[in-house]
């Protein structure tokens, strides 16, 4: 998810862990423990000169469980041996630390496995990307609610029982409001199934998500031969129907050839994703169809999508991203969200 919750979920287990010895300390290296899978983003940059290499790092193998394992010993024993010292010698134990970084860092990825994004937990042993897909990559209902109780948690001493009380409010919330987007979840993918019953396409696989901060309006996409069905549900909507499919062609042909490169962008769209030709015969725009269209009117108006051209023996991806999100776009978001 964004940084702020992943920094806010890290404080918490830091508060957990040693809130009681050493106070609103334990929520920074906490934060900082939260923080630390995200570094991938601008490590992939460093150590790769492809964009396409770069965004396949992200949310790899710093996101994975054998990571979380070996930084929580590293990161525990290196500020053990800082913070051990001085009037703090014997205050905490090295063990603590180690469990205050892995729990930081173990929950980032968990809770990025919530999105679609997709996070690699088991690598390097697979590249599986585990996605729930029901909840969006920035929630306001699931985020401030936990912020503003850690908030608070600063105000009171190390050794007072509200610090605690607050710490189970911000995390009872939170995940309450989880398994809420696990039941709409499961009752969207219910209203589009019969939809593409009811629509008679014969499709091969279809998923759901929320779209942007928020957990009301749904977008979902099913995949037949040669085209792809994208449409949207409002949990506000007073009828359990998609009112309005767009089909999407594959235009999978337009490079015919297989290589590293497109593979990886194939992987990391999950499949679900088209090509359309540019003014440049050898430029394509590649659209991510995972993500919703902005405007439900205009099946063009894809959020997630970049331009790709060989160079050399090797194709790049560049810009990375480029959203065209009008105002007319996100007015036409809002009252579709406010249901019909």
């Amino acid at each position: 998810m964004d940084s702020i919750t992943q920094i806010v979920l890290g404080a918490a287990c830091g508060e957990t862990v040693l809130g009681k010895k050493i106070g609103n300390r334990a929520l920074l290296f906490g934060a900082i423990g939260g923080t630390i899978p995200d570094l991938d983003v601008f490590i992939g940059k460093i150590i790769y000169d492809s964009e396409i290499d770069s965004m396949a790092f992200h949310r790899g193998f710093m996101h994975s469980f054998l990571f979380a394992i070996l930084a929580a010993f590293i990161f525990g024993f290196l500020i053990f041996r800082v913070y051990n010292r001085g009037k703090r010698l014997g205050m905490t134990t090295q063990k603590e630390w180690i469990w205050l970084f892995f729990a930081s860092i173990f929950t980032h990825p968990i809770l990025d496995s919530f999105t679609a994004y997709g996070t690699q937990l088991f690598a390097p042993f697979s590249n599986y990307r585990v996605a729930f897909n029901n909840i969006s990559v920035a929630d306001p209902i699931y985020t401030l609610p936990f912020l503003i109780s850690l908030i608070v948690v600063m105000f009171f001493k190390r050794t007072s029982t509200k610090r605690r009380l607050f710490l189970k409010i911000g995390l009872g919330v939170s995940s309450l409001y989880m398994m809420l987007t696990l039941v709409n979840k499961y009752y969207v993918n219910g209203i589009y199934k019969q939809a593409l019953v009811d629509k008679n396409i014969d499709y091969l696989r279809f998923q759901t998500q929320p779209t942007i901060l928020n957990n009301f309006l749904w977008y979902g996409i099913a995949e037949t031969e040669d085209a792809y069905f994208v449409g949207f549900y409002s949990i506000l909507d007073t009828k359990p129907i998609i009112s309005r499919w767009h089909k999407l062609p594959k235009n999978h042909n337009l490079i015919d050839e297989k290589t590293k490169d497109l593979e990886t962008l194939a992987w990391f769209s999950g499949g679900y994703y088209n090509l359309s030709e540019t003014a440049n015969s050898k430029t394509y725009l590649f659209k991510d169809l995972r993500y919703p269209l902005m405007d439900e009117e205009d099946p063009n108006s894809t959020i997630f999508k970049f331009t790709i051209s060989k160079t050399g023996d090797r194709w790049e991806a560049a810009p990375f991203y480029t959203p065209d999100v009008s105002t007319g776009s996100l007015n036409s978001f809002w009252a579709r969200l406010k249901g019909i």
